[in-house]
């Protein structure tokens, strides 16, 4: 057995069935053990991607996803994926490759120093210089991935190592439990709740890592307290409960907001700061910092109590020893939400094309079925899906609100329907994302995946466009140009649609669900509404209530 061998078999240890990435010469023995594994390759067109991949795997199945890449422009592809993983807590391990450490024939030829490059985006990076300490390097690596909080780790195994003898023994994973809150915390946290007259909870990205979702649905339909999400807590609680609140995919002014302002608790549960604010701290109110870590203080965000433990135990605790208290009033949390869902139904049979946003977000909704899988690349159509999607299951929208990089949506949706094949998955990207690794449809197509891409097109960087104007800036430097989507799509295999009204959406992509296969749907659509809604028509109707 060689070094590469091992370093499979250490991955099967792990109990890793995925492999994405696109392997090099300096890798070419670890991809022959890879072909003797029963883990799988899925060869990507782009290293970026493959991380992208590999990122979403770890999110929604909560062990790291593994990706390849040789060493130099292949590593160097891996940085935005790095970040990804790191910034939205998905936890991921990148394997690459290097030339010979112990005698080399070509001089610096590609080397960079990938060891040092990924130092400030992972948790954990090392480059392997010994066959026998492969078992224990990988098994740190995972371990430093998958612990809370969790993120990108990165291992360089150099070609002249990769093809030394091996054989070291394997290190199994160990059994741990995450550690509880103290119980002095969590009877402050209990003090402040019972004294308060208008609680509020808040959930983010922190409590859609575990299976909190239960103890959180239990605490609120056992104590009434109304909720709202982050952008990357949806779906946590299903959001059409009557509790619900919205989403705070803006930082101020929004219904939410008016809520936000009137409680004088809010327990604010796995929140990150890596998100955008989904509130800034101002007036006199208590924050509960409940998650696995202590808080991040931030100039928004400083919370004046932290329960830090593991979170599903935290709210277990407190719903157990906390009692509906008669003096709480809620009254006003409703009226919030009345606003809130007759704002919603606005526009969402809007008959205008190219299409409205809104519009585009009803239709989506009535498409996918309660477990069906939106992933979402980045641009302004990510704040109407936030605000205006409702999730009923854990992570069924993906969504990054961290990095918040483009080119991610396709790569993610692809992941996303190898893990759970069963279900619906939809990739929504504007036409700058998409173009950013569209080339992943050949993967897609490769795969024999059943797939449905929408890719709303605005020939246009909408999202800066829309801060363009806000900030009253002439139009400059946003407009595109796109091909042919439909042909696009047809080059590679895959089918391609254009709606022709409004109506034709919904049936479009029910039909191409149906049909089985890759689809792409070219969806024009109108964002010269952006700025009057997002910016002015939500900020008066809330503050009037």
């Amino acid at each position: 057995m060689n070094a590469s061998e091992t370093f499979v078999r250490a991955l099967e240890a792990e109990g890793v069935t995925y492999v994405f990435g696109i392997p090099g010469e300096e890798n070419l023995d670890l991809l022959e053990a890879l072909r003797t594994s029963r883990i799988r390759l899925i060869l990507t067109r782009h290293e970026q991607a493959a991380g992208f991949m590999a990122a979403t795997h770890g999110r929604l199945t909560g062990r790291a996803g593994v990706a390849l890449s040789t060493l130099g422009p292949g590593a160097t592809n891996f940085v935005t994926a790095a970040a990804y993983a790191q910034l939205g807590a998905m936890p991921m391990l990148m394997i690459t490759g290097q030339k010979p450490i112990k005698s080399s024939k070509q001089g610096h030829f590609q080397i960079v120093d990938v060891v040092d490059m990924m130092r400030p985006l992972t948790k954990y990076t090392r480059q392997i210089v010994s066959a026998d300490t492969i078992p224990a390097r990988v098994r740190e690596a995972f371990r430093c991935a998958e612990e809370e909080r969790p993120g990108a780790v990165h291992l360089e195994l150099p070609e002249d190592i990769a093809r030394d003898p091996g054989g070291a023994p394997l290190l199994e994973p160990a059994a741990t439990r995450r550690p509880i809150a103290d119980d002095k915390a969590i009877h402050r946290a209990l003090a402040a709740l019972k004294d308060a007259k208008r609680p509020l909870l808040m959930i983010g990205a922190g409590a859609n890592r575990k299976l909190t979702s239960k103890m959180l649905r239990q605490f609120v339909d056992h104590t009434g307290i109304p909720f709202f999400t982050t952008q990357m807590g949806k779906g946590v609680l299903d959001e059409t409960h009557p509790l619900w609140l919205g989403n705070a995919a803006l930082s101020d002014g929004d219904f939410v907001h008016r809520a936000i302002e009137r409680a004088d608790c809010i327990v604010n549960c796995g929140h990150d700061v890596v998100e955008k604010p989904p509130f800034f701290m101002r007036g006199a109110r208590t924050v509960i910092h409940v998650n696995f870590s202590a808080a991040q203080v931030d100039s928004v965000y400083f919370p004046q109590l932290e329960v830090v433990g593991d979170i599903a135990n935290t709210i277990w605790r407190l719903k157990e020893a906390l009692e509906p208290q008669p003096h709480w009033d809620f009254s006003f949390f409703q009226t919030v939400r009345e606003h809130l869902d007759a704002h919603l139904l606005r526009r969402a049979d809007d008959e205008r094309f190219p299409m409205h946003p809104a519009r585009v977000v009803a239709d989506v909704r009535r498409v996918m079925p309660h477990d069906g899988v939106v992933c979402l690349d980045n641009g302004i159509y990510k704040l109407w899906f936030a605000r205006a999607y409702r999730c009923r299951m854990p992570n069924t929208l993906l969504l990054d609100n961290a990095l918040a990089t483009m080119g991610a949506g396709l790569p993610s949706a692809i992941a996303a329907k190898i893990v759970q094949p069963s279900r619906r998955v939809l990739a929504v990207c504007g036409d700058g994302g998409f173009m950013m690794n569209s080339q992943e449809l050949e993967t897609a197509v490769r795969l024999g995946l059943d797939l449905v891409v929408l890719v709303l097109r605005d020939d246009a960087y909408g999202m800066i466009r829309w801060k363009q104007a806000h900030m009253g800036l002439p139009d400059y430097g946003m407009a595109l140009g796109n091909p042919d989507f439909v042909k696009y799509a047809e080059s590679y295999g895959a089918r391609g649609h254009r709606p022709s009204s409004a109506a034709d959406l919904a049936r479009m992509v029910e039909r191409a669900f149906e049909s089985k296969g890759v689809h792409l749907v070219d969806v024009p659509v109108d964002y010269s509404e952006n700025d009057e809604i997002l910016n002015r028509e939500i900020r008066e109707l809330s503050a009037a209530i």
